[in-house]
């Protein structure tokens, strides 16, 4: 499976980025599907709906299925947080996956910066880090890109992976 990911600091611009490289790929006419890391616990479920009241009896996993889409939620009540390998093998086939964070795992990867933020920048330290989208023209061993150049992105990737 193709891999590639989108990370940076917090307000780096990564979900912006990652929504238009989805919109961008598929409108190419490939097929994306997304993973994304969250540092604070989550919840897509709300109380008193069904699927939370299985979920706060006690069921390990809880999938919701419609005629629209289909939702699986797994609790791990206590359990180590999957490793990005097993969370991939998990999903259907398709061209592309684009990850969202994974800040320190070894696929390879675009920064998203943003100088007003005042974080350092990633990518020195990172030889996973293959390019930097950044709001601010800067000189680095690797390509820099506009941040909102999504064209100029999505084109690094899909030849990176071998879809261009």
């Amino acid at each position: 499976m193709r891999v590639y990911g989108v990370t940076g600091w917090k307000n780096a611009g990564k979900t912006g980025l990652m929504e238009r490289l989805v919109a961008e790929i598929t409108a190419r006419g490939f097929s994306v599907s997304t993973v994304k890391h969250a540092h604070h616990s989550f919840d897509v479920d709300h109380p008193g709906k069904d699927s939370h009241r299985h979920r706060v009896a006690g069921a390990s996993e809880v999938i919701l299925a419609s005629r629209t889409r289909v939702a699986q939620m797994t609790e791990l009540r206590g359990t180590e947080e999957p490793a990005l390998a097993d969370l991939l093998a998990r999903l259907a086939p398709v061209d592309l996956v684009l990850i969202e964070g994974y800040k320190r795992d070894t696929h390879p990867k675009v920064e998203a910066w943003r100088a007003e933020t005042g974080n350092p920048l990633i990518a020195p330290g990172d030889p996973h880090i293959r390019a930097v989208a950044s709001d601010t023209p800067m000189d680095l061993d690797r390509p820099v890109f506009d941040l909102n150049d999504t064209r100029a992105v999505a084109d690094f990737i899909l030849g990176e992976v071998g879809l261009m």
